[in-house]
């Protein structure tokens, strides 16, 4: 949870190299509003509930690579040991197919993005999806509903894009969503 990017703490030595590696190359400037966003993000680091906030992220992201890898998707990294995996389309879909499977996703009201994988030639037609598990896990959802978040994962993306099958999955989606609503607070 929490914008991208991060905070580099060094000694005064480093300050000036660490500071022209940074600014203008790498960011163009100090945007307010992600420094707002970092801030309370470190808060929620800092509070009891955040290690098991993580372990839950953890616990559903290796429920959500076994139960893919169960239907037969193969992951790149054979599985995963941190938030994300990314899946190897050419495992059950035709060549280059990452853009229109995560189109179909969308549709079904599932999000991930369209990934290259190791030898791809073109990160505009990748064979690839992400999926992570931080959102999720701020909802609520356990391994359960990864469970069967997978299963219409898997629904959807051997459909070929059946707009019938596509409606059905974003409505059982939203349903198991207004279940699990995004928190006013995640210290809740």
């Amino acid at each position: 949870r929490g914008p991208r990017g991060g905070m580099i703490l060094c000694k005064a030595e480093w300050q000036k190299k660490i500071d022209s590696a940074i600014f203008p190359g790498i960011q163009g400037g100090p945007l307010l509003h992600s420094i707002g966003g970092k801030a309370v993000a470190f808060g929620e680091a800092l509070t009891d509930g955040f290690v098991g906030y993580q372990q839950a992220v953890l616990d559903n992201a290796q429920a959500m690579a076994e139960a893919l890898q169960a239907k037969g998707w193969r992951l790149v990294s054979g599985g995963t040991d941190n938030h994300l995996m990314l899946v190897d389309l050419r495992s059950k879909l035709p060549e280059q197919m990452g853009h229109t499977a995560s189109e179909w996703l969308q549709t079904a009201n599932i999000v991930c993005n369209k990934n290259a994988i190791p030898f791809d030639t073109s990160p505009m037609k990748p064979n690839g999806l992400r999926f992570g598990t931080p959102a999720i896990t701020t909802r609520g959802l356990g391994k359960a509903e990864v469970s069967q978040l997978s299963e219409w994962i898997d629904t959807v993306l051997m459909s070929n894009g059946d707009e019938a099958i596509l409606a059905k999955v974003a409505g059982a989606v939203t349903e198991m969503c207004s279940q699990y609503p995004i928190p006013n607070s995640v210290n809740q």
